[in-house]
C-alpha cells in the first residue's frame, strides 16, 4: 500500500471554506484504478494563529498514485478545488509519501 499526506496550514478563519470545499468536492480520485481511500485530518490542537489540515489518500501502489497525478481528472479536480485565496494559507502545502510495511487493515 501507499499512502500520500498532504499538509496544509491554513488561517482558522478559512477553515470553515476549507472544510467545505473538500466536501463538496467532485471525487474523481474515488474512481481512479488503485485507488483505496481519502480522508481529511484536522490538526486536535490548533493555535489561535493556524489550523493544519493532512489530506489522506491511500493507494494499492506508487504506481496507481502516479497515474493519479499524471491525469486529466487530477488536473481537474486541483483546478476545481482552487477556490479559497492566497492569503488562506500559512505556507506551501507539504507532500508526504509513504510505502506501508505493516498494515492491520
Amino acid at each position: 500500500m501507499y499512502i500520500v499526506h498532504n499538509r496544509i496550514t491554513i488561517k482558522p478563519e478559512f477553515a470553515a471554506e476549507f472544510e467545505q470545499r473538500f466536501a463538496e468536492r467532485e471525487g474523481r480520485v474515488d474512481e481512479m484504478d488503485g485507488f483505496i481511500s481519502f480522508k481529511i485530518l484536522k490538526q486536535d490542537d490548533p493555535t489561535e494563529e493556524s489550523i493544519m489540515y493532512v489530506v489522506q489518500t491511500a493507494w494499492e501502489s506508487k504506481a496507481h498514485f502516479t497515474t493519479w497525478t499524471e491525469s486529466d481528472a487530477f488536473k481537474a479536480q486541483h483546478a476545481q478545488q482552487r477556490t479559497l485565496p492566497p492569503e488562506a494559507f500559512m505556507g506551501s502545502p507539504v507532500i508526504e509519501k509513504f510505502e506501508a510495511k505493516q498494515s492491520t487493515d
